[in-house]
Protein backbone atom coordinates (compact mmCIF):
# COMPACT_ATOMS: atom_id res chain seq x y z
CA UNK A 1 0.00 0.00 0.00
CA UNK A 2 3.17 2.43 -0.81
CA UNK A 3 2.06 5.88 -2.29
CA UNK A 4 4.81 6.12 -4.89
CA UNK A 5 4.91 10.10 -6.38
CA UNK A 6 4.42 10.99 -10.18
CA UNK A 7 5.17 14.22 -11.89
CA UNK A 8 1.68 15.39 -12.79
CA UNK A 9 3.12 18.26 -14.96
CA UNK A 10 5.27 15.94 -17.32
CA UNK A 11 1.95 14.91 -18.81
CA UNK A 12 0.97 17.06 -21.77
CA UNK A 13 -0.59 20.11 -21.50
CA UNK A 14 -4.54 18.64 -22.47
CA UNK A 15 -3.95 16.16 -20.21
CA UNK A 16 -3.61 18.29 -17.55
CA UNK A 17 -6.40 20.78 -18.25
CA UNK A 18 -8.88 17.84 -18.43
CA UNK A 19 -7.23 16.84 -15.27
CA UNK A 20 -7.86 20.22 -13.47
CA UNK A 21 -10.97 21.00 -15.05
CA UNK A 22 -13.14 17.80 -15.07
CA UNK A 23 -13.41 17.15 -11.12
CA UNK A 24 -16.02 16.70 -8.71
CA UNK A 25 -16.36 17.97 -5.39
CA UNK A 26 -17.89 16.39 -2.68
CA UNK A 27 -18.06 19.12 -0.42
CA UNK A 28 -19.72 21.67 -3.05
CA UNK A 29 -21.85 18.49 -4.53
CA UNK A 30 -20.83 20.03 -8.03
CA UNK A 31 -18.69 19.19 -10.77
CA UNK A 32 -16.43 20.45 -12.82
CA UNK A 33 -15.51 23.22 -10.71
CA UNK A 34 -11.69 22.72 -11.04
CA UNK A 35 -8.84 21.79 -9.13
CA UNK A 36 -5.87 23.43 -7.98
CA UNK A 37 -1.94 22.38 -6.50
CA UNK A 38 -2.45 19.06 -8.55
CA UNK A 39 -0.26 15.94 -6.84
CA UNK A 40 -0.14 12.98 -8.70
CA UNK A 41 0.55 9.36 -7.02
CA UNK A 42 0.09 5.76 -7.80
CA UNK A 43 -0.71 3.69 -4.84
CA UNK A 44 -1.93 -0.18 -5.35
CA UNK A 45 -1.60 0.09 -9.11
CA UNK A 46 -4.06 3.10 -9.30
CA UNK A 47 -3.12 6.58 -10.10
CA UNK A 48 -4.88 9.22 -8.54
CA UNK A 49 -4.42 13.44 -9.13
CA UNK A 50 -5.01 14.65 -5.82
CA UNK A 51 -5.32 18.40 -4.84
CA UNK A 52 -8.27 21.37 -3.74
CA UNK A 53 -11.06 22.85 -4.77
CA UNK A 54 -10.97 25.56 -7.00
CA UNK A 55 -14.17 26.93 -5.34
CA UNK A 56 -14.16 26.03 -1.77
CA UNK A 57 -10.48 25.04 -1.13
CA UNK A 58 -11.56 21.77 0.09
CA UNK A 59 -9.77 18.26 -1.04
CA UNK A 60 -10.61 16.63 -4.28
CA UNK A 61 -9.04 13.58 -5.63
CA UNK A 62 -9.48 11.75 -9.32
CA UNK A 63 -8.94 8.28 -10.16
CA UNK A 64 -7.44 8.04 -13.31
CA UNK A 65 -8.68 5.52 -15.36
CA UNK A 66 -6.49 3.01 -16.95
CA UNK A 67 -7.16 3.47 -21.10
CA UNK A 68 -6.78 -0.34 -21.59
CA UNK A 69 -9.71 -0.96 -19.14
CA UNK A 70 -11.89 2.74 -19.41
CA UNK A 71 -15.35 1.66 -20.34
CA UNK A 72 -16.02 -2.06 -19.02
CA UNK A 73 -17.47 -2.74 -15.97
CA UNK A 74 -17.10 -5.80 -14.52
CA UNK A 75 -20.67 -6.21 -12.60
CA UNK A 76 -22.28 -9.29 -11.81
CA UNK A 77 -25.08 -7.67 -10.93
Amino acid sequence: MERVERDFYAREQEDQEAFLSQTWCNTCMEADLGMKDAKEYEQDGVIFVEGVCAKCGEPVCTEIADDDTDGEWDDDA
